[in-house]
Formats: C-alpha cells, structure tokens, sequence
C-alpha cells in the first residue's frame, strides 16, 4: 500500500492542533479551588478566578409583564416579589394593592388572591410569598405578624399568628416549617436572627444571628445585612457577607453542612453614593452617618432548581449592570454574568427575574435559559 506523504503531513498537523486545542481546553477548565471536611461541614473555597472565562449560560427573554404600558389586570402597583410554580404559573405579590396576581406559564391573567385588610382572606402589607410544595399552599407573610395561607385556586384556609415575632421575612418549605428574619431593636444588642419554626409558629431553632443598623447612634447603610433563602430540598441557604462565605443547613438537623467561600477584592463605596444616601433623608429628620469605606462581600443571591447559586455583587458593568458570581451544585466558582434585573430563580430552563426602570415602573421577566457548559 503506497502512502501519500502529504496526507500523513495533514494528518499529523490535524493531530498537533488537535493536541494543542486540548491543551488548552484543559488549562481553561482547570478549577484552583479545594474542597476540605472541618468538623463534619464540606468546605469548598474558591479562587478569585471562575473556571471558564467565557459565558456558561445564554439568555433569551421569552416573557414579559408589568410595565409602564401595562393596563388593568397586567398593570402592578408595586410588586415585593413573585414565584412561581411547577407548571409555570407566576403568582406576584403586590404589596401596594394586598393581593396576588396569578398569571399561568403563557402569561395570561388568571386571578387574584386576597384583598386589602385585617379579616379572613385579606392581607395587611405583605412582604414575603411561598409555597408548600407537598400540600399545594399558597404562604404569604405579612408584616403585621402573621401568615396567610391560601389554596392556588385562591380559596382561603387560615390566618396563622406569629405572636410576638417582628419578622422580616418569612417563607415555608415542603413540610410546613416556616423560616423567618427576625429584627431586635434593642439599642444595646440590635440584631437579626434567622429562626426556623415548626408549621405552628413555635421555634424550633435558631440558626444564625447578626449586627442590625443602630440608626440611633450612627447609621451605616452599608453595613453587611443576612440574607437567605430555600434551595428545592429544603435546605436553607444563608449568607452573612461581612465575608464572602455562603452556607447550607441541613433539612433535618438545623445544624451547617457545607459552605462555600470566594477570594475577592471588596468594591469601594463611591463619593456619590454616600451622597445619595443623605439627600435622600426625610425632612425633618436627622441622621448621624458612619459609612463604610467598602460594600459588603456581595449583596444578595438567588438559586436554581440545579443547584446552581447566583451571587449578586456590587461591581457593576458601565451600562449599570450588576455582575453575577455563578456558583455549581458542588460549590466550584464556575463563572460570572451580567444582569440588570433582580434575579428570582432558574426553574425548569427558565429564568425568572424582576426589573424596574428609572420611573419606578416594575416588569416580571421571563428568560429562556442556555447552558454552554455542562
């Protein structure tokens, strides 16, 4: 068999680029992070860099309601948040009209839930919307100390009291325990703890505790504030971001089973933003401020039924955009995302986030989800 040189001449230099792209692939997709036991908690720490420098998800908006043209059942007063369901349905809770709307997956008005007021069925400033996936219940905290709970037909079925209990935010997982911020203004010890409480309001635990703003002695609205939230096994996901660091409680036990931590640079607080801050006092009343020099390790995050969690930090892109930390199921830093809207969740390949203009007109946005990377 006669061999042509130039062929094996292109096979052989096809077989050097193809080396040299799998080199390079390789270096790329090479993670720098560590994942250690202390004590029982899996630790995954994280360098400064993502695994892939290019983009690990594409968006594609599919879906859009609210706005500043919106008119009757579409338009929205001013929308504290929305979830959504596994069959698509969007339900968003208008804190200034105290009631939700439900929208199904094509966006398609359906009805509305609750009304404003004190008696069965209404709602007394509501912050907080949620569901019990196990018994189909529609949870909605209200600042007035207690939850409501409502069938997604909209049928009401009880008021439950949270006593005493200044809290924050509240929502409830598959069982029915319920999960709140609590607030403490003790001018000696002003505070927040996160609590969990079983289905009748009684606590069960305290799971984290952190500084609150002490507006009567000096006011720092820059200080780092608790934030949490539910991941689809009931697990809590908190985060205190005086440091970088996030961490997962157990279901079960109530105690941390995993943190994941990020090297960072801390974002300067701007002259103009500790202007704003003071122009934007209320007449009348004084302030006494003691700014920070840097924000917080981030700001807040969001999760997606993959496990995936989103951290939004304070650097921002010149077309003010807010650049997202995109963390996997394992907890490896695995890349980084503009985004302009305040992200909800990623559920069943969509994203789901909420988006206010410069005129304070609110959208529900809705983006069909691409990963490029597995």
């Amino acid at each position: 068999m006669k061999i042509n040189r130039g062929s094996v001449l292109v096979i052989g230099l096809a077989l050097l680029a193809f080396m040299a792209a799998a080199v390079v692939l390789s270096a790329q997709v090479k993670w720098n992070g560590t994942v250690v036991k202390e004590g029982g908690v899996t630790v995954v720490r994280n360098p400064k860099e993502p695994l892939y420098k290019t983009p690990v998800l594409e968006l594609k908006e599919d879906l859009s309601l609210g706005g500043p043209e919106a008119q009757g059942d579409y338009a929205f007063g001013q929308i504290r948040t929305f979830i959504v369901d596994d069959a698509g349905s969007i339900y968003v809770l208008d804190q200034q009209s105290s009631h939700v709307k439900v929208f199904d997956a094509s966006g398609k008005y359906v009805r509305t839930i609750g009304r404003q007021g004190q008696g069965p069925g209404e709602l007394e400033n509501p912050m907080t919307l949620s569901f019990n996936r196990t018994s189909g219940e529609l949870a909605v905290h209200q600042a007035s100390r207690r939850m409501s709970y409502f069938k997604t037909d909209g049928t009401f079925l009880r008021h439950l009291s949270l006593k005493e209990m200044w809290a924050l935010r509240g929502r409830v997982d598959s069982k029915g325990n319920i999960y709140i911020t609590e607030g403490f203004v003790d001018p000696k010890d002003p505070r927040y703890e996160t609590k969990k409480l079983a289905p009748d309001a009684s606590v069960i635990a305290v799971l984290a505790k952190s500084p609150a703003p002490n507006a009567s002695v000096k006011y720092d609205p820059f200080m780092a504030i608790s934030y949490f939230q539910l991941d689809r096994d009931d697990r809590l996901v908190y985060g205190y971001p005086l440091t970088y660091e996030i961490q997962f409680f157990g279901p079960a036990d109530q105690k941390v089973i995993k943190k994941i931590t990020r090297e960072y640079d801390p974002v300067v607080v701007t002259a103009e933003e500790r202007e704003k801050q003071e122009k934007d006092i209320p007449p009348g009343m004084t302030i006494n401020f003691d700014f920070s020099k840097y924000h917080s390790a981030y700001y807040r995050f969001f999760l997606s039924d993959l496990g995936h969690v989103f951290v939004q930090t304070w650097e921002k892109t010149k077309d003010g955009k807010s650049i997202h930390d995109i963390f996997d199921a394992e907890g490896r830093f695995i890349g980084r995302i503009p985004l302009k809207p305040s992200g909800i969740e990623i559920l069943k390949g969509k994203y789901y986030a909420l988006e206010e203009d410069e005129d304070g007109y609110q959208t529900v946005k809705r983006c069909a989800v691409t990963w490029t990377v597995k």
